[in-house]
């Protein structure tokens, strides 16, 4: 396989995946946003958003103040945005394109008839109180990508450079998302544990679909220590970062094993799967669940990087 068509299925699967992401941010947020004054208090998940999706910094370049109407056209319809969902999934049609021949009919239908309905669509409708309509077609569009792929493609190296592709966008977002709200999200003022605690830690649960997993892996009442020990080392859960580990090490063998050589990144790969296997989730709110978060982050780039260097 030449490796323009590695890297464009690589990150033809980041941009799918981010852009589920960032519809699920959205939601949460809007969830978080409609809670009665009175009870949530002062409180700032807009900002949070933007930090969660990693462009503060940009949005703040554009605009005086995060707000419920320009966070939600930054995030989902700009153009000045290169990681809005809109520019997510023009990036992944682009990219799709390019590699057209590698994918399976199915698969390319389910992303081109995707970008048709986007540039269909009048921003204008979608209005903050019911920018779900949106947020649920994005979710439903990734779904229906990475299902197509499941279920289609050959299980040859265009499906694991795919998966990886995947996988690696997944993790990243699962740590930003529970570093923020451990960081951000929650106000000074605001009690850990107390009802505003509460209901963000059930809406970050639900942004990654892992609400009901809870009820059953645990138990019991939403517990900030329970829930990180859910989303980073639990392996049954599809979305924590010990999951994504495991399928990101398994593509990196395979491909390896493809091509007869292992290199930089199955390595990477590993070293950090088995940093996770290794952890406890006591150890890591000793030393600090921000400073874990923030150099599991920091490594997952660093296999983003390998991967590039080796392969793309």
């Amino acid at each position: 396989m030449l490796s323009r068509t590695a890297d464009n299925l690589f990150w033809l699967s980041r941009y799918v995946e981010r852009a589920d992401y960032l519809a699920r941010i959205l939601e949460t947020t809007s969830r978080l946003s409609v809670l009665p004054a009175a009870y949530t208090g002062d409180t700032n998940e807009w900002t949070s958003a933007l930090a969660t999706a990693g462009c503060l910094n940009a949005f703040l370049a554009i605009y005086d103040k995060p707000t419920a109407e320009t966070v939600t056209e930054f995030l989902a319809f700009s153009d000045q945005n290169p990681s809005s969902i809109r520019r997510c999934l023009e990036t992944a049609r682009f990219n799709a394109r390019a590699v057209r021949t590698a994918l399976t009919q199915e698969m390319w239908e389910t992303i081109n008839g995707a970008l048709l309905d986007l540039q269909k669509m009048d921003e204008r409708q979608f209005t903050t109180g019911n920018i779900s309509r949106f947020t649920e077609w994005a979710k439903d569009v990734s779904l229906r990508i990475y299902g197509s792929g499941y279920r289609t493609m050959l299980r040859n190296d265009a499906y694991w450079f795919s998966r990886l592709g995947f996988f690696i966008e997944r993790a990243d977002n699962t740590a930003r998302i529970l570093d923020v709200k451990y960081h951000i999200l929650l106000p000074e003022s605001s009690s850990v544990g107390g009802g505003l605690d509460y209901s963000q830690w059930a809406a970050i649960l639900r942004s990654v679909n892992a609400l009901t997993a809870y009820r059953w892996v645990c138990r019991e009442s939403l517990r900030p220590w329970l829930i990180a020990d859910l989303l980073i080392l639990n392996e049954e859960l599809p979305r924590s970062l010990a999951a994504c580990y495991k399928n990101i090490a398994d593509c990196p063998d395979s491909i390896g094993s493809a091509y007869g050589t292992h290199g930089k990144a199955q390595r990477q790969a590993r070293t950090v799967l088995t940093a996770l296997e290794n952890s406890l989730i006591d150890q890591v709110f000793h030393a600090g669940l921000h400073e874990f978060l923030t150099n599991f982050i920091a490594d997952n780039n660093r296999l983003g990087a390998a991967i590039v260097e080796q392969y793309l």
